[in-house]
């Protein structure tokens, strides 16, 4: 029982304060729950800015960390110390926010617009433009061609081309990735 955890007089492990901390902020005692913040905040930043090899995100995700913490205070029973809890947070937010920027489109290594404008001749008028971009599109398959047009030509955003399309917009922004790289291969040759 968590009673149990802290009947040791003089007992100096170092979880033993936030976990007593935690248990008191959530009764309410609000200056408990700054303690029990201030106690573990260092931990918390310094282990998500270890798993996310990213330190200009680590203050975002250590207070998402401790926002997280928080709404589920209530929850906490002291099965183990506050430390180990708050920091699972920290790994599961963590990976959430990897998560995140996983399924972001990534900014193409090659400048397809820069590339096809350096491709086309020079002094002709806009007839000869869009006959060398219709050809270049015609090299790209079909779902990614229909996708790219949408998005990159007609600007339409990627939320709404997914509806119109009936897919994730996850799978839009990746045929608009693939045909990016499409067009600047064919730039390329």
């Amino acid at each position: 029982m968590a009673s149990d955890l802290f009947q040791a007089p003089g007992d100096a492990h170092p979880d033993r304060t936030p976990t007593q901390l935690a248990i008191a902020a959530r009764a309410g005692d609000l200056d408990a729950l700054d303690r029990f913040v201030r106690a573990l905040h260092r931990d918390v930043r310094r282990y998500v800015t270890h798993l996310s090899a990213d330190p200009q995100s680590a203050d975002d995700l250590t207070q998402e960390t401790f926002l997280r913490a928080l709404g589920s205070l209530h929850r906490f029973e002291a099965r183990s110390s506050a430390r180990t809890w708050l920091l699972s947070i920290a790994r599961r937010t963590v990976a959430d926010d990897l998560r995140t920027k996983a399924s972001r489109p990534r900014i193409s290594e090659h400048d397809w617009q820069l590339a096809a404008e350096r491709a086309q001749p020079r002094n002709l008028p806009g007839f000869e433009d869009g006959i060398a971009l219709a050809e270049l599109l015609a090299g790209i398959p079909g779902d990614r061609r229909e996708v790219f047009v949408l998005t990159q030509l007609a600007g339409v955003p990627y939320a709404q081309a997914a509806e119109h399309l009936g897919c994730p917009i996850g799978t839009v922004r990746s045929r608009v990735a693939r045909a990016r790289t499409t067009l600047a291969e064919l730039l390329a040759a």
